[in-house]
């Protein structure tokens, strides 16, 4: 039987929930809190990448209310978990296309290995799925093999894909794309650019071309600019956010390569330092394996502990 998108969110973030975990029994095996074991907390916590502030916050909780009395790893488990789902419930915002807008013109953008053109193969499926008229530009021209694949998922999906000659300009491509998706009556437009930060100044002036040429055509475009961040990078996706913000207005995240990291508790500190709608995650190279972020579940996944599971919906997913 397949696992359920929760039960690989578990299994993706074994590494992470493992390395917590380990840490956890071994400084609270039923003690007295104390300044001590505060803070060796406190050091566990920002070696699992969840940041100086929500490490803060949970110290500040147990000092307030448990300080003195006896704790057990358990009793840390469950604390931290309803403080990481308080951090993460108001960036947990799905992606919701307005098709008002039509198309709504999505561009994608992060740095080059985050997952970033498999994102928007995924997302085609999803709304394709819901009965949405979906278009794919391949505007990253610069690297032959991001063309390639994206064109492998638009013909396994099944939409339409616009793509031009190597080095082609992404501005003029993205707006050629733009003024065929308006005449075929397209609802959603995904335009999967370059992400060479090696040459940050470049690619700023390339995205903010994109987005001149385009609203030539639609003042209002683009409607929804999407940063892929790979979760293994840890704390240099912290810095990844902060770069595409200057050179765009950033509308939302999507988290990648979560099955693959022990630094899951990144997650909680790009949320606590810039509150980004975080909208969807993925634990896998499958189709199926992007999904609408949930507080609640990464919580849970991430601390691991089975008598914290409550009732989680497996049929969820993006949109």
């Amino acid at each position: 039987m397949a696992l359920g998108f929760f039960s690989r969110l578990k299994q993706g973030l074994s590494r992470s929930t493992q390395k917590l975990g380990n840490n956890l029994t071994s400084v609270f095996t039923k003690k007295k809190l104390d300044e001590e074991s505060l803070e060796q907390l406190e050091e566990i916590l920002i070696a699992a990448d969840f940041g100086p502030q929500v490490a803060e916050n949970v110290i500040h909780t147990f000092r307030k209310n448990r300080f003195g009395s006896e704790v057990s790893d358990h009793d840390i488990k469950e604390a931290l978990a309803q403080e990481i789902a308080k951090v993460l419930q108001p960036v947990a915002k799905p992606f919701q296309p307005n098709l008002e807008q039509k198309p709504h013109v999505v561009l994608m953008v992060g740095v080059n290995g985050t997952g970033k053109t498999t994102t928007v193969g995924k997302f085609a499926h999803v709304f394709k799925n819901k009965n949405l008229n979906v278009m794919l530009v391949a505007a990253d021209t610069f690297r032959a093999a991001a063309v390639e694949q994206l064109q492998i998922w638009a013909n396994r999906v099944g939409v339409s894909i616009v793509s031009g000659k190597p080095q082609a300009d992404a501005a003029g491509l993205a707006f050629e794309a733009l003024k065929r998706a308006t005449n075929e009556h397209i609802d959603l437009l995904f335009i999967d650019t370059a992400g060479r930060l090696h040459n940050k100044s470049a690619l700023m002036e390339e995205l903010a071309k994109i987005i001149r040429v385009m609203r030539k055509f639609d003042v209002t475009a683009p409607h929804s600019v999407l940063l892929v961040l790979d979760a293994t990078t840890g704390q240099n996706a912290i810095e990844q956010v902060r770069i595409f913000k200057e050179m765009v207005d950033v509308s939302g995240l999507i988290i990648t390569k979560l099955d693959g990291t022990a630094k899951g508790g990144i997650v909680i500190a790009i949320a606590q330092q810039f509150g980004l709608p975080i909208h969807a995650v993925g634990v896998g190279e499958q189709i199926e394996d992007l999904r609408d972020f949930s507080a609640e579940e990464f919580a849970l996944g991430l601390i691991g502990d089975s008598a914290l599971e409550i009732s989680t919906t497996e049929e969820e997913s993006v949109g």
